[in-house]
């Protein structure tokens, strides 16, 4: 099953015949929202909007942990995270796409990991899945945007967006855009067993580009009027072209990971991660 999350003006995708839409409590609390659940074609979908209906839940407040295991516990194996971006680099124009491969996490005050009473260490060298990335990468192309194929995104807390001086640094650490969601995505997908890519939309040049208007709400907003149809076409075309299985890599991250004396763990602990533990 392919799962899809939302980021900004990303809030459905109308061509998915709904069967049933379902809110998931999960050990960790409540999702961003119901879970969407139906086909692209063929292809069986889980969808949800990361920031809820209407945009409620800005980023450093997404029940990051709950929207990943409420997509897993419905079936999903992969995960598409759809995000809008600023950019880093000169060639990463507004209105260009990224796959990206590689994440700087510089966020401080989230959730980012299921392991909290146990030690669990997954490997996060490789965050995303390079077969999936490849998938997508190659449906975005079907689509005529232009297209970025890898790149480090550097992920931020927010709610603002950054000062000139951290933009700056960003750039001198090789980042190639910035957002405020996918780096902590990607982490649990990987403790989720789950595949997973980025589909950034590039919306702006931060603010280091000081020749530039730097980064507003209603800049962002103007780009991606015309970026979400593009989205919105990807996601189609990478759901007409699933046809590969979950890699073992991602499906077996967890195996070996975990430290803990599973003996030694509280009941009520076994019973919230059965779902990820090796069985």
């Amino acid at each position: 099953m392919l799962g899809i999350t939302g980021g900004s003006g990303v809030y459905q995708i109308p061509e998915v015949k709904v069967t049933q839409c379902r809110e998931i409590p999960t050990p960790f609390g409540m999702p961003s929202g119901p879970i969407t659940l139906g086909t692209l074609g063929d292809t069986p979908v889980a969808f949800l909007a990361r920031h809820g209906e209407g945009h409620l839940v800005p980023p450093h407040r997404v029940n990051y942990r709950a929207n990943v295991w409420a997509l897993k516990s419905v079936g999903a194996t992969h995960l598409l995270a759809v995000s809008a971006v600023g950019s880093l680099r000169e060639e990463f124009v507004p209105g260009h796409f990224v796959v990206v491969d590689q994440f700087i996490d510089m966020t401080r005050r989230r959730e980012t990991t299921f392991f909290n009473e146990l030690a669990g260490h997954v490997s996060l060298a490789d965050p995303v899945c390079a077969e999936f990335a490849e998938a997508v990468a190659g449906a975005a192309l079907t689509t005529g945007v232009t297209l970025h194929r890898g790149g480090t995104y550097v992920c931020i807390d927010g709610p603002q967006f950054s000062t000139r001086a951290e933009s700056h640094w960003y750039r001198q650490m090789g980042a190639a855009v910035i957002g405020m969601t996918n780096a902590t995505e990607a982490r649990l997908a990987r403790e989720a067993g789950l595949c997973f890519s980025t589909l950034a939309m590039v919306t702006d040049y931060d603010c280091w580009k000081e020749e530039e208007e730097h980064v507003t709400v209603e800049s962002v907003m103007a780009v991606m009027k015309h970026n979400v149809e593009f989205a919105r076409r990807t996601v189609v075309a990478v759901a007409a072209s699933f046809g590969h299985a979950q890699c073992t890599r991602c499906a077996n991250a967890i195996h070996g990971a975990v430290m803990t004396d599973l003996h030694r763990v509280a009941p009520r602990v076994l019973a919230e991660l059965d779902m990820l533990l090796p069985k």
